[in-house]
């Protein structure tokens, strides 16, 4: 899965000379977070969060009263506070890769180009959608753990012992040791009854560590 087919699409945008009451509201009217700024030409030049617009105010704050310190934010403009140093992902990037990093750079949401356009934006949000649906997080069936050594054969071995009793693998995720050593893996199983699901992947020798109904 790659990023184009998680991100949103013609995202909500603000230039640079935006006032940020004005972005504020239109971050409130589309339900986002935060918005790429681009400049007149549509290129890329920073990035606002609402974290940013809320916490935004002018560096004299302190010694003004309210009245001149609502002033001087509704002057206050996007240029100001937006990030200029931007984390970009491009569009044909896998998923795992935006996650990734999100993660080293700790940020919640990327730009997404193709070459120097803005196509799109990728969150958090976004691959917590992704993560539920590739474990099974909506769908009914029995949730297996189990842990298993990292030799040949041992997925094909787990998938055969529930194909024998007419079990359908909904989902499957893998996780590793630190060592690489040994596995754990994550697998929904509809079409079959637990007690039978536990009886047939019990002679295999992978060990079981928790069985769920969902």
């Amino acid at each position: 899965m790659l990023v184009k087919d998680r991100m949103t699409t013609n995202p909500v945008t603000v230039n640079p000379n935006t006032v940020v009451s004005e972005a504020l509201r239109a971050m409130r009217q589309n339900n986002v977070r935060r918005m790429p700024v681009l400049d007149r030409k549509d290129r890329l030049v920073g990035i606002i969060s609402e974290k940013d617009l809320l916490y935004a105010s002018p560096s004299p704050a302190t010694s003004l009263n309210v009245y001149e310190i609502g002033y001087l934010l509704s002057k206050l403009k996007i240029k100001e506070i937006m990030a200029k140093d931007i984390i970009t992902v491009t569009e044909d990037a896998p998923l795992e890769e935006a996650a990734r990093i999100m993660i080293d750079n700790a940020v919640s949401g990327l730009p997404v180009m193709q070459g120097d356009k803005v196509v799109g934006i990728i969150t958090e949000t976004d691959i917590f959608k992704t993560l539920v649906e590739m474990m099974g997080g909506r769908d009914a069936g029995i949730r297996v753990t189990l842990q298993v050594l990292d030799q040949p054969g041992s997925l094909r071995d787990i998938a055969g012992a529930i194909a024998s009793i007419g079990g359908d693998i909904v989902t499957l995720g893998t996780f590793y040791s630190e060592d690489g050593s040994r596995g754990t893996l994550v697998i929904k199983v509809c079409g079959v009854e637990k007690s039978a699901l536990i009886e047939a992947l019990e002679p295999i020798g992978a060990e079981i560590i928790d069985v769920r109904v969902s």
